[in-house]
């Protein structure tokens, strides 16, 4: 479980919104996109490695107090989570399917 940045009570890691405070934990309403916000008079800008490589394309760079892409500079680079890959038969085209199972059907009636 994760802590609400505003109380500090322990909220649901899916949670889009703190059941205490109704502090919105996700940006957008999305559950899969965190949302860094900043504490006190400071930017989040003046701490993130994206500023700190000028790749960040945020609207609110260099001022932001709230944000979706915030990195803190001493953290290491994570990697994405690898993708969703369906299973193989999922990946198998449907003509593929329907021959094989044709096949399969001539092989029985040619060996009975």
């Amino acid at each position: 479980m994760q802590t609400c940045p505003q109380c500090q009570q322990a909220v649901k890691e899916t949670a889009i919104v703190c059941p205490h405070c109704r502090t919105e934990l996700k940006a957008f309403g999305h559950p899969g996109i965190d949302l860094h916000r900043t504490r006190g008079d400071r930017y989040l800008c003046e701490t993130c490695a994206y500023l700190a490589d000028d790749s960040c394309t945020f609207p609110q760079r260099p001022y932001a107090k709230e944000c979706t892409m915030y990195w803190h500079v001493d953290e290491p680079f994570q990697e994405e989570k690898p993708r969703y890959q369906p299973p193989w038969y999922a990946r198998i085209p449907t003509s593929a399917l329907f021959l094989g199972l044709l096949a399969f059907c001539f092989l029985v009636v040619w060996l009975r």
